[in-house]
């Protein structure tokens, strides 16, 4: 593990970008950036437009470490490069931002409520991979839609288990069982989910550390023994459909939680603007995430 990467992840101001979108979610990604469905065919090329728009942002003069912590990158995207470099290398390198991977491989069907993930038979090899790219850490997502014990516990037992395999490796597992902001239920569900985390904190040995990414919640604080936990290296929020000023505005009302977002990140970019429109634009969408981030 890069002993500097984890002190700006463990100290520093800032937040993580999620730069991961991957192959379910793309094809919206790319329609809110302005490029519709009928003009790519194909994954390949659907791809190559999304690393275009991902590299466009990453090599933008106000993407950076002073305000950026870390960037979440899907697979395709580590096996690219940006201005010829790997790209985890030149997030790290050129920018000062760690970078991270997503592991998971989608959902799995819903049952008790919730999605779990689904199974990752490969994830030794690519968390091999991940490593001689110079990754830091993972990021791995499931989702719970209702306040119901058996489908939180089987979400969060999951992460667990993934996580320890990803902390075997050397990695730092960013754990994230989002809470869908739609749910009927949404306060009662991010109780059981609370309950959970903290106590699968309990099977992570001593000196072991995790992250978490969850929805922002109901009431304020609600996970702030979870942002002073000893094996908490830091709480990140997912933006989870809310606009980036509601999410920026229930960001900065939980204390010691830090954004993670990535709809509301790229909100207002558009392949038809110009660099310096492009430019503009992210940088204000970066300044008031970094400013809510900091609340």
């Amino acid at each position: 593990m890069n002993e500097q990467q984890f002190r700006k992840i463990e100290n520093d101001n800032g937040f993580i970008a999620a730069l991961d979108q991957s192959g379910g979610s793309t094809p919206k990604a790319l329609k809110l950036y302005g490029i519709p469905e009928d003009a790519y065919s194909g994954d390949e090329e659907m791809f190559a437009l999304m690393h275009e728009m991902r590299s466009r942002i990453i090599t933008s003069p106000s993407f950076d470490g002073d305000r950026i912590l870390g960037a979440i990158l899907f697979e395709n995207t580590m096996d690219r490069q940006i201005e010829g470099r790997d790209s985890a290398d030149y997030l790290w390198t050129v920018k000062n931002v760690v970078p991270f991977l997503k592991v998971d491989k989608g959902l799995a069907d819903e049952a008790d409520g919730a999605q779990v993930m689904k199974p990752m038979p490969d994830l030794d090899s690519l968390l091999s991979r991940a490593n001689q790219k110079g990754v830091f850490g993972t990021k791995m997502r499931s989702v719970i839609k209702l306040a119901n014990a058996t489908g939180v516990d089987a979400v969060v037992s999951q992460q667990f288990e993934v996580a320890r395999q990803i902390l075997a490796a050397g990695l730092v597992p960013i754990i994230e069982p989002e809470v869908d902001i739609g749910s009927p239920h949404k306060a009662e569900a991010e109780d059981l989910l609370e309950s959970g985390i903290l106590a699968g904190l309990d099977d992570i040995a001593d000196g072991y550390h995790v992250m978490l990414k969850l929805t922002l919640p109901e009431k304020d604080n609600l996970y702030s023994e979870l942002v002073d936990h000893p094996k908490v290296l830091r709480v990140v929020a997912l933006s989870g459909g809310y606009s980036r000023d509601e999410a920026n505005t229930r960001l900065s009302q939980n204390k010691g939680v830090v954004a993670s977002f990535s709809r509301a990140l790229t909100e207002g970019l558009s392949a038809q603007q110009s660099d310096e429109e492009f430019d503009a634009a992210l940088a204000t969408s970066i300044a008031s995430i970094f400013e809510a981030s900091c609340a």
